[in-house]
């Protein structure tokens, strides 16, 4: 089994590479044009996250033809192997158009258990963070540290983030709004790179709402290697996305769990 996922740790930041090499061309490039997904509201895609996925299937089909794929722009594939991964070229592309450096590509994988593995990568910064497979670490400028929750920190100290203010629909919004209301400091806008902050041990708590499986895949085989949980609002699994919060420590969890609930 080792080497087994030493070739999938090695194909996963072949990925994660060719990603990069993908995406950065298009970043702060002057003006990327960028297509709307939904008939209501605003919800980009741009021709660097098309890139970046096929840059990353790519890398499969050399090296991993019989997994499965599941990917936010082009879709899933069969596969064989009994392994799915789960690819999110780029999360946070309202953040890539906008210059900021909140955006990141995800890889999650996944087998009959469940999700085993996940990477966060953030090109522009050069940071990786990494869980899963007996691995919990960022390689980054600083070069390489233990990915680590922390604990002992109670909600009214906690630091909470999440991507929108609006959260989700009206009631979705009014239980983050509980949440926010008990602990020390709300930050918005972070998208993946938040989950990568609380793997890190900076921050408490991630809540957020109308998520899809690709948006969650990565980071929550990434917070769970570092020590955290994530589940859905009601406790079960988060694999699926929707409502999904993650936090640093059982005593959070629990305590955000019963406000989010009312």
């Amino acid at each position: 089994m080792a080497d087994s996922n030493d070739d999938i740790i090695v194909t996963a930041h072949l990925m994660a590479d060719a990603a990069r090499a993908a995406i950065l061309p298009y970043f702060r490039a002057g003006d990327l044009q960028s297509d709307n997904k939904r008939q209501i509201g605003f919800d980009p895609v741009t021709e660097a996250d098309r890139a970046a996925e096929r840059a990353m299937r790519a890398v499969l089909a050399q090296r991993r033809p019989g997994d499965a794929i599941i990917g936010e722009e082009y879709g899933d594939s069969a596969g064989s192997s009994g392994l799915s991964w789960i690819l999110d070229p780029i999360d946070g592309t309202r953040a890539f158009i906008s210059g900021a450096t909140s955006w990141g590509v995800l890889i999650g994988l996944a087998d009959a258990s469940g999700l085993i593995y996940g990477i966060i990568d953030q090109p522009y910064i050069g940071e990786r963070f990494e869980g899963g497979l007996g691995v919990s670490r960022l390689t980054g400028p600083r070069g390489e540290q233990a990915l680590r929750v922390r604990r002992g920190v109670a909600l009214d100290q906690a630091t909470l983030m999440t991507t929108f203010p609006e959260v989700g629909t009206a009631d979705e919004g009014a239980a983050f709004r509980r949440v926010a209301a008990q602990v020390r400091l709300t930050r918005y806008g972070l998208d993946c790179y938040a989950y990568a902050l609380l793997a890190l041990g900076q921050i408490d708590l991630v809540i957020e709402a109308g998520l899809q499986p690709y948006d969650i895949a990565g980071p929550l085989a990434v917070v769970q290697a570092a020590g955290g949980i994530v589940t859905d609002w009601q406790g079960g699994s988060a694999e699926a996305g929707g409502r999904v919060i993650a936090a640093a420590s059982p005593e959070i969890h629990a305590a955000a769990l019963d406000l989010l609930r009312g």
